[in-house]
């Protein structure tokens, strides 16, 4: 039965294409803005993952990353005294404008790291030797600051430009994900950011913290809380709050939201209807078959066979085809592409969803067929 499940499947090639292609576009669209939408969502926590500690420690009243209250330069010593804490050093983070030797203004992201360790350094350095950030007037560019601020050919390695009418000298390149608001980095050691920057009673924008080996940290965060009064999170945390922030206070989510179920409508209309039209045009054959002995059983595992197969077939088409838009589109980081099997198995189960109740329209017709319709 199985065989002839799917003699007459592929037998009618117009429906078979039709169907194919509605549900091949139904799951590129889903992937595809999913996977848009999630690229996003890591960019607006660029700021976190680029430094990549364990333990973030901010103002309580703090919403998310890339809004910065400044806390007291005490907090840090306050920190390290707090029990089961390894270490903890000072991040300054803000924004400036650079000006570069032609008069051009261009806005950065300020990032001040502890001198001593360095912490909070980008992974990947692509020219240049980071450590060099302890010279006199250094700074490390990541790949973005470079490109918006004149390419490969204008800013390098030795290029001189001024923040605040204070000299900037680049000693390295280093390699960042982008940001949700496209602002390139510019690195420095943390007392060297506060000499850029004008001055103002409360400058120390996070410490960093890591928990000692052994311990819990969520019962390290909770005593930097109770001891300190700040706000303390981890890594992870401090995304999620970020994520649920932007989700909040923009239209990212409606608007991909929208995009994704509206794919999920189309491929559900299109695979139901063109099915219900399959069985209708093949209302004699299943009827041969029922009066040859073939149970309703047997007519409804017939249907659910043709869904599936023109479904999973639908589904690796549909993949690869947003595979593959995204490979084209998003490399060197201009496009926010991450296709996760979180989101593949939430696409695989919507099209199973799509099959199945398409196929149970079907059933339902077969159900009430009577044998005799094949000799009408």
């Amino acid at each position: 039965m199985n065989y002839v499940a799917l003699k007459m499947l592929f037998g009618d090639r117009a429906k078979y294409l039709m169907l194919l292609c509605g549900l091949t576009f139904s799951v590129m669209l889903i992937v595809q803005q999913g996977s848009i939408f999630w690229g996003l969502m890591m960019w607006s926590q660029a700021s976190i993952s680029n430094v990549n500690v364990p333990i973030w420690v901010t103002d309580p009243g703090i919403a998310q990353v890339d809004e910065v209250k400044p806390i007291a330069s005490t907090a840090v010593d306050r920190v390290r005294s707090v029990d089961g804490v390894e270490w903890a050093v000072p991040l300054y983070k803000g924004l400036l404008r650079a000006r570069l030797a032609s008069g051009d203004y261009h806005q950065i992201t300020l990032t001040g790291l502890e001198s001593s360790t360095l912490i909070g350094r980008p992974a990947e350095v692509l020219e240049g030797r980071f450590e060099d950030i302890l010279q006199p007037d250094a700074v490390v560019l990541d790949q973005w600051a470079v490109e918006r601020m004149g390419g490969p050919g204008i800013v390098t390695v030795g290029t001189i430009f001024e923040l605040n009418d204070k000299l900037a000298r680049v000693v390295a390149i280093a390699k960042t994900q982008k940001s949700f608001t496209n602002i390139p980095v510019v690195y420095t050691t943390y007392e060297r950011a506060l000499r850029y920057v004008p001055r103002e009673r409360r400058a120390l924008s996070y410490v960093l913290a890591k928990a000692k080996d052994g311990l819990v940290v969520d019962d390290v965060i909770q005593r930097i809380r109770e001891q300190t009064g700040l706000g303390a999170f981890t890594e992870e945390d401090f995304g999620v709050k970020t994520i649920m922030w932007v989700l909040k206070n923009t239209g990212i989510g409606i608007n991909f939201g929208t995009t994704i179920l509206l794919g999920f409508i189309v491929g559900m209309a299109i695979a139901g209807q063109t099915f219900y039209l399959f069985t209708v045009e093949n209302l004699r054959q299943f009827g041969a078959l029922k009066a040859m002995g073939a149970s309703g059983l047997t007519l409804a595992r017939m249907i659910l066979l043709q869904a599936f197969t023109v479904g999973l077939t639908g589904y690796g088409l549909g993949i690869g085809l947003a595979t593959v838009f995204g490979f084209l589109t998003a490399r060197g980081g201009s496009l926010p592409f991450v296709e996760t099997w979180q989101l593949l198995l939430l696409v695989l189960i919507a099209l199973l969803t799509i099959c199945a109740v398409s196929a149970l329209i079907s059933i339902v017709k077969l159900a009430r067929l009577e044998p005799a319709i094949v000799f009408r």
